[in-house]
């Protein structure tokens, strides 16, 4: 490994803080977009998700008949795409109740298998779908696509095209902010209105109706459609689902005075989400979407749910900034009121659920487990910004972030730079950590959405053990505030300070929308960040902005290699 200290000791002397430096030219592939979306009875296309060894979930709409409230849809799955060898049909009912969409369980079927399905009613056929169940016994590999946040008014979804452009991944991997509840006033609404990419309906998602709305304009999407068409969903939630920053009594984007009872809107939230996505429903809660997947001899994806089931409030920097007067007080929050065992992120049935998963994997002799996480895991304190940000970017800021100016005001402090994510329920952290160290196996990889960013981190605990390692995806869509053109054009600055000033964060960046590509095998994993150069368009072109090598160790997982990084990304790695 490299030792990160001296490099970054080296740099620090020499980082007036300026743009990263290019790495070389990446190869590019130019695309065009799917620009084609099916029709008919089935305009919402196909998809398959939540898969295991003998059964997948398969999901369609239809159109809503022109006359009665329920109807009877047929499917059939087959191991040819010709479908000459049906291996396993039936019928699903549909109807009002559920929005006319239609989920079957397919059964039956052989493990680590690829099968075709489609749906049947009347005369009418669906497009062919395309899905695999999982391995058993002994694989050599297993590759999946990881991707997070696709906010449709910000842009086309190239990267869902260029996913479906991948021939043998094993699943994609969801990992929340499918959806955005904004009205078109709301984040996104000025992009949204230039491309002609308006959300529907128009005001902010709240009722039953208006997610379903939502859910079906997203999965109108033809580059949507690909994606779903080809390869089996492994979806987690994250806030977007429901409303911003959402935990477990209520969301930062949600007032009980003007728009109802937080209750209601989670339940509508929730019963669109399992109406239109290809996921098996959860027995104990519906906000308890928390499972696992084994492949074979060689890992476990660990499916986390961090928002609606145990979550307590997070902490606001506007609420907590005044209260800091001294430097007790700041002490006292860091080592005190950040660290109140009482505030919970997964709790304790979760942490229990995750704890047989993971000691089952180990007994099995798997060597790695794949967490699939929502938000930030890796400890990351704020960069003192004071010098660097004028009351310009701040104003500007403020626009995006009503937060903005109490945290650039604190980053002095050495407060972590995000409160939603982990490092602001840095005990429950502890608590998933500790579970980890006592299940044993290492091998622990965490792959993380919602911050609309590239990340490779390290992961350690809290006596500074590695854990493991984590990689951030960037977004479909959504921007990050670490792209070149944030504040005022020094977003690339701020993600050079960020990295210079965290030992465990070694790569981030936040130029560039697309996926993980991450291959694993028996020793080791490749992650490939493939990017997209542009979603203003549907003409695009694909390239791999940067890549890393990680070696499984009994303590975990460690980095022992980069590409792509430019020359002070290189330092700081």
């Amino acid at each position: 490994m490299p030792n990160k200290i001296t490099r970054r000791a080296a740099l620090a002397s020499g980082l007036a803080v300026g743009a990263a430096s290019c790495a070389s030219s990446p190869k590019m592939t130019p695309y065009v977009s799917a620009s084609e979306a099916a029709t008919g009875i089935f305009a919402h296309g196909v998809a398959s998700g939540d898969p295991a060894a003998t059964s997948v979930v398969i999901w369609t709409r239809i159109a809503p008949p022109a006359e009665g409230s329920r109807a009877l849809v047929n499917w059939e799955i087959a191991s040819d795409e010709s479908f000459t060898e049906i291996v396993a049909k039936g019928d699903a009912p549909t109807g009002m109740h559920r929005d006319w969409t239609v989920k079957a369980l397919a059964t039956g079927l052989a493990p680590g298998s690829t099968y075709y399905y489609r749906f049947t009613i009347g005369d009418a056929s669906s497009p062919t779908g395309r899905t695999k169940t999982l391995p058993e016994g002994a694989i050599e590999q297993a590759r999946f696509a990881v991707i997070s946040c696709s906010n449709y008014p910000f842009g086309f979804f190239n990267v869902y095209d260029l996913i479906s452009r991948q021939d043998d991944l094993d699943a994609v991997v969801h990992l929340g902010d499918y959806i955005y509840e904004y009205s078109r006033e709301g984040y996104g609404g000025e992009t949204g209105a230039a491309l002609g990419r308006d959300h529907e309906p128009p005001n902010e998602c709240i009722t039953l109706d208006d997610y379903r709305r939502r859910h079906a304009q997203y999965k109108a999407d033809p580059a949507s459609q690909a994606m779903h068409a080809k390869n089996p969903l492994i979806a987690i939630w994250d806030d977007h689902e429901t409303s911003n920053n959402s935990w477990k009594d209520g969301a930062q984007n949600h007032d009980p005075e003007t728009e109802g009872d937080w209750e209601a809107r989670r339940r509508a939230a929730l019963q669109a989400y399992y109406e239109w996505l290809p996921v098996r429903e959860p027995e104990m809660a519906p906000e308890a979407f928390f499972r696992s997947f084994s492949y074979g001899d060689l890992l476990t994806i660990a499916a986390l749910e961090t928002r609606l089931m145990a979550r307590a409030r997070q902490f606001e920097y506007t609420e907590i900034i005044p209260t800091l007067k001294t430097a007790e007080d700041i002490e006292t929050f860091k080592t005190q009121i950040l660290w109140d065992e009482t505030r919970e992120m997964l709790g304790a049935a979760q942490l229990d659920y995750f704890d047989r998963v993971w000691r089952n994997s180990v007994a099995a002799g798997q060597p790695w487990r794949l967490v699939a996480n929502q938000i930030i895991m890796a400890k990351m304190a704020a960069p003192d910004l004071t010098e660097y940000v004028t009351e310009e970017d701040i104003i500007s800021l403020e626009q995006q972030w009503d937060q903005a100016r109490a945290f650039v005001e604190s980053s002095a402090l050495g407060l972590p730079v995000n409160l939603d994510a982990w490092d602001g329920y840095p005990a429950a952290r502890e608590r998933f950590y500790d579970m980890v160290n006592e299940a044993g196996g290492g091998g622990m990889i965490v792959v993380t959405g919602d911050t609309h960013t590239w990340w490779a981190n390290d992961l350690t605990d809290k006596s500074g053990k590695q854990m493991g390692v984590e990689l951030g995806t960037h977004s479909v869509t959504s921007p990050s505030p670490y792209r070149t053109e944030f504040l005022g054009g020094k977003g690339a600055e701020y993600a050079l300070l960020t990295n210079r000033e965290n030992e465990d964060i070694r790569f981030l960046s936040g130029d560039y929308h697309g996926f993980i590509d991450l291959t694993i095998t028996r020793e080791a994993a490749t992650a490939a960040f493939r990017a997209v150069d542009t979603i203003e368009s549907r003409n695009y072109n694909a390239f791999v902005h940067a890549s890393f090598e990680i070696a499984r160790t009994d303590g975990g997982a460690e980095f022992t290699d980069a590409d792509g990084l430019g020359f002070k990304e290189n330092y700081l790695f």
